[in-house]
């Protein structure tokens, strides 16, 4: 499986309050029940976006996940390597 990073635009982002992303997070993973082959690792919340890290078969899960949630998905970035402070000592 490979990781990726999924960009979603959601206006507001920011203001959700604990019960919507709780509720945000449930739905996703009702449909990853469904789902084999992917899994979510973590997502940050930002003022207006969704930053997703997925590992995955194949990035057309991604957005079979995303249609069945009804969560945007306007971005599919696949990892290439990963870097920290660490990398550069």
């Amino acid at each position: 499986m490979s990781r990726y990073v999924i960009e979603r635009d959601l206006p507001g982002a920011g203001d959700l309050d604990d019960r919507a992303l709780h509720d945000l997070s449930a739905r996703s993973n009702e449909v990853l029940a469904g789902l084999d082959d992917i899994s979510w690792v973590e997502s940050y919340v930002t003022d207006d976006k969704l930053f997703c890290v997925y590992d995955a078969a194949d990035p057309a899960l991604i957005e079979e996940h995303a249609s069945r949630g009804g969560f945007p998905c306007d971005r599919i970035s696949e990892v290439r390597s990963t870097i920290s402070p660490e990398t550069g000592r």
